[in-house]
């Protein structure tokens, strides 16, 4: 994600030292029971995120979600959906708990059996007839609405469109659109099928499944993954959109999905994708999924965001005409690299966010430093300059302070954004620039399709440099001050205000 505004903030995680329990832990919140005679017991659990404790689930790994919806033309009217998840039971279970509110639940069911149901706190909690066993297969659906109007407390999920529809899920929304085991450490396939009025269009992540398929006045259409997908980079757009098609690098399918009325507007942004897929590709290795493309949404949102092979752009970043074309080239970019650096690798906590959000702005700043000749070095002297204030506000890039309460978004503060990329560009002083592209490359190489903690990326690290860097990533990662800056002694950081 990259908000307009440049707010951002970061992750814990060990390095040579247990700074955050491996173990699943398991959180007990007083709530209201809703549904059927459900005992007490059924309690929202979490797998123990330092910045979301109660997100995620403990107990069972999802392998593929399949989820339809049903839009009826008026996005502030809750969609009819169907959510089916298949999972492996990891540890025995009473209960099974998935994240998920902002809904109403019509009924669950776990390996074709119908189940009593609850909502804890922003779990949904099944109760099979018997408890299962490690080893196990889960299969469960769980027929819901998905409400697009935002409540109070909610943040993210649904975003409303001039003429229809698209998720925004980052940070800890998708449970507000379906149920779902809503933590990136758990990544699955994805199957969606979407069912419009005539006159409208949908698309998801991945590829098509199927053709659309026409029944009376309405339309369905399937998409499916070809790679493992975190839950907060699903995207389903639903609108009077255009879907243009071109070749990228080797052949990839690129597929941009825009306004109808403003599709040769556009144009001039959109041809440049294939370019910059190849730019990146030279950086650091062949794309990693089965498709790109751009979705541009017609709604004011103050952010991109990266979801899988279709980033979401809103529109005025495209037409506005005070921002400068180099500009909106490299947030272009920003949202590509994350394909690699987030959606391939994938955090697997979020107090890894840093390497999500400082490799992405690291990409973006080299690009603009080859096609324009802004300096990446002037860019970091500044970045430096400010970097104590950056970390006295959103904690050090590895051990981030918490979003604000009812704020997730917070989470996404200057830190992560310059902040971390600054350790990149220190890391590249301390080791040199060759063992620094080598790096780079054997990281999303190595964890391709999986997810990575900010320890991993140590390893690595020290691994190319030929010695120990822990003690390098210590300071920088986890220090309340940004350390000197290897290579230039002159750098100077600006005083904390209220220090």
């Amino acid at each position: 994600m990259l908000l307009t505004a440049r707010t951002t903030a970061a992750r814990p995680k060990a390095l040579r030292t247990p700074r955050v329990a491996a173990a699943l832990v398991t959180a007990t919140v007083s709530a209201a029971l809703v549904a059927a005679g459900v005992p007490s017991p059924a309690t929202p659990l979490g797998i123990g995120d330092p910045l979301f404790p109660h997100l995620g689930n403990p107990g069972y790994d999802v392998t593929s979600y399949d989820i339809a919806f049903t839009y009826r033309g008026d996005n502030r009217e809750p969609l009819e959906a169907v959510t089916k998840i298949d999972a492996r039971v990891t540890q025995p279970l009473e209960r099974v708990n998935l994240d998920f509110t902002h809904g109403e639940v019509r009924s669950a069911e776990v390996n074709g059996e119908a189940v009593r149901f609850a909502s804890s706190g922003e779990d949904l909690v099944l109760t099979p007839a018997e408890p299962v066993g490690p080893g196990e297969r889960l299969r469960i659906t769980v027929r819901h609405t998905s409400d697009p109007v935002s409540g109070g407390k909610s943040q993210g999920g649904w975003l409303r469109t001039a003429d229809g529809l698209a998720m925004a899920n980052q940070a800890d929304a998708a449970h507000l659109v379906f149920p779902c085991n809503d933590h990136p450490a758990d990544k699955a396939m994805f199957t969606f099928r979407i069912t419009a009025p005539k006159g409208l269009t949908a698309v998801a992540n991945g590829l098509p499944a199927a053709e659309p398929r026409h029944n009376g006045s309405a339309t369905t259409w399937a998409y499916r993954t070809h790679h493992p997908m975190a839950t907060e980079l699903a995207q389903v757009s639903i609108g009077r959109s255009t879907v243009l098609h071109r070749k990228g690098p080797h052949g990839l399918p690129v597929r941009d999905v825009v306004p109808t009325k403003d599709r040769k507007a556009l144009e001039r942004w959109l041809k440049k994708t294939p370019g910059q897929i190849a730019w990146m590709e030279k950086k650091v290795g062949r794309y990693p999924f089965e498709a790109y493309g751009v979705l541009v949404a017609p709604a004011k949102t103050g952010f991109e965001l990266e979801t899988q092979t279709l980033s979401l752009f809103e529109q005025q970043l495209f037409t506005l005409p005070h921002i400068p074309e180099w500009s909106v080239d490299a947030l272009m970019v920003h949202e590509l690299a994350h394909q690699w650096f987030g959606d391939s690798v994938s955090p697997r906590t979020w107090s890894d966010l840093w390497l999500n959000e400082g490799h992405a702005t690291w990409y973006e700043a080299l690009f603009t430093e080859e096609r324009t000749r802004r300096s990446l070095a002037d860019r970091m002297r500044e970045a430096y300059r400010k970097s104590d204030g950056w970390r006295a506000e959103g904690g050090p890039p590895a051990r981030p302070k918490r979003p604000a309460p009812g704020k997730k978004i917070s989470l996404f503060r200057p830190v992560v954004y310059d902040g971390s990329a600054l350790v990149l560009y220190a890391l590249r002083q301390e080791i040199g620039h060759e063992a620094f592209e080598r790096l780079e490359r054997q990281w999303v190489r190595a964890h391709r399709d999986g997810t990575a903690t900010t320890a991993d990326f140590v390893r690595l690290a020290s691994r190319n440099a030929g010695r120990d860097l822990g003690g390098f990533f210590d300071a920088w990662l986890y220090g309340e001050k940004t350390p000197p800056m290897p290579g230039h002694p002159d750098w100077r950081k600006a005083p904390v205000r209220g220090k």
